[in-house]
């Protein structure tokens, strides 16, 4: 079974990061959230308060098949700044592991430099933060290692195609007919 960890911060856009939470549970994928805020539970940026699973100090990052990273502000900010969350993700691409970011999040990507030479979606405006990426403007971009994702709109194709990355084509048509994901989509 793969192994994800969320990194979650105060001001995370909840939408962005409890949805990927829910379809990977639903896909059979055992993801963690993880607060890098000092406490277990972070206030979202629309002021919901989350119990996360663990704080980042008591996380044992090296197992894990994926890093996540949430939008939302300052939420992205937060994980900018956090040190724990900086080397994790640069131990992480080193080693040619798995990384998402959706929203304003793809900024910290940029700032590693692990977007370099790559094609990367984000939220409107925040492209300029994505130092040597090729900026797609698509809901949801895999280059590679990474996926990144443009905002609160693109929670589910951005969640089902982590989902697919870390199991299977099958898991995931199964979890979107279920979802009545195709039901909402043939409609659109």
């Amino acid at each position: 079974m793969a192994k994800v960890y969320e990194f979650m911060a105060n001001g995370t856009e909840e939408l962005e990061a409890l949805t990927v939470v829910d379809v990977l549970r639903r896909g059979g994928v055992d993801i963690k959230t993880v607060s890098i805020s000092g406490t277990e539970e972070i206030e979202s940026s629309h002021g919901v308060v989350i119990k996360c699973d663990m704080r980042i100090e008591d996380a044992c990052l090296d197992d894990a098949d994926m890093l996540l990273l949430p939008g939302g502000l300052p939420g992205s900010t937060h994980l900018l700044e956090h040190e724990g969350v900086r080397e994790a993700l640069l131990r992480h691409a080193a080693e040619g592991r798995r990384i998402g970011a959706i929203c304003a999040a793809p900024m910290v990507l940029g700032d590693l430099g692990l977007l370099k030479g790559r094609k990367a979606t984000c939220y409107p405006g925040f492209e300029k933060y994505m130092d040597g990426a090729e900026y797609t403007e698509e809901l949801y971009t895999v280059d590679g290692n990474i996926i990144t994702g443009c905002g609160p709109a693109a929670t589910l194709p951005y969640s089902y195609a982590i989902l697919e990355m870390l199991t299977d084509k099958d898991t995931v048509e199964r979890l979107k007919e279920g979802m009545m994901y195709n039901r909402l989509v043939s409609r659109l």
